[in-house]
């Protein structure tokens, strides 16, 4: 009895599990992913760190990317194979504007909004883009390319204040489906360049709007997270860069 008493006591008392902003990506060795109501190629594509376009080759799945709930997606494939989808899709598909899909609760009914109007005057060239800061806080926590969960970084901020969109794009995905991020935003910039706005309190626009430089977009806020803060993240051909080297000197 004394010994059972005294192992007891031993035992450090539960602690709860620490607070994690984002979980890690997923294995490499998931092959293939279902979709599900509310996820966009781009969101799919931001989720296991994959080049949208590549995703759309692998797939087959032309411009505007459209893409439906149950719908099995790969995420690897040969390279061989990478080039016979890819040489698929026509010449006259690349001038078609961004769509948006958009789905209802129901199990049995999918609903397709309208094209939205060309945007190839608002789309810039990776050399045209001229950063701005999305939020004006203090950094809390830089990007680290050794680090599974800081493909970003943070900004503190105060509860509503306002996120302005980092250079003009098209959105391409708004919802709290990624998990870890919270109320979530993916600008599309050009053909090489996302950018994301995560732990928002309220996202202003939506899906397929057209966005400039400096507007807002979202307020500040802790979905995903314990704190006030924006998580802003830059990927390049689907993989993510440190935001520091894009964003102007403070």
């Amino acid at each position: 009895m004394n010994a059972l008493i005294l192992l007891c006591s031993c035992v450090a008392p539960h602690q709860g599990a620490p607070v994690s902003d984002r979980v890690g990506p997923p294995s490499d060795k998931i092959t293939q992913h279902i979709v599900t109501s509310g996820e966009t190629l781009f969101s799919i594509a931001w989720r296991y760190g994959r080049d949208y376009k590549k995703l759309a080759g692998y797939n087959g799945i032309p411009k505007p990317y459209i893409i439906y709930p149950g719908q099995k997606i790969k995420l690897t494939v040969p390279a061989t194979k990478y080039h016979r989808a890819k040489s698929t899709v026509s010449n006259n598909q690349k001038s078609q504007p961004i769509t948006q899909i958009s789905t209802q609760r129901s199990k049995t009914t999918t609903k397709i909004s309208k094209p939205v109007a060309p945007i190839t005057k608002t789309l810039r060239s990776s050399a045209e883009i001229k950063w701005l800061w999305p939020v004006k806080g203090k950094i809390s926590a830089t990007f680290s390319s050794k680090s599974a969960l800081n493909k970003g970084v943070d900004i503190a901020g105060k509860l509503g204040e306002p996120v302005v969109s980092a250079a003009a794009g098209v959105v391409v995905y708004a919802g709290s489906g990624l998990r870890g991020y919270g109320n979530l935003l993916i600008i599309k910039h050009n053909e090489k360049y996302l950018s994301a706005y995560a732990h928002n309190k309220k996202l202003l626009v939506k899906e397929s709007s057209i966005v400039k430089a400096g507007q807002k977009i979202a307020e500040v806020g802790s979905s995903g997270t314990n704190t006030n803060k924006l998580h802003f993240e830059i990927r390049r051909d689907g993989k993510p860069v440190d935001p520091l080297r894009y964003l102007p000197k403070r």
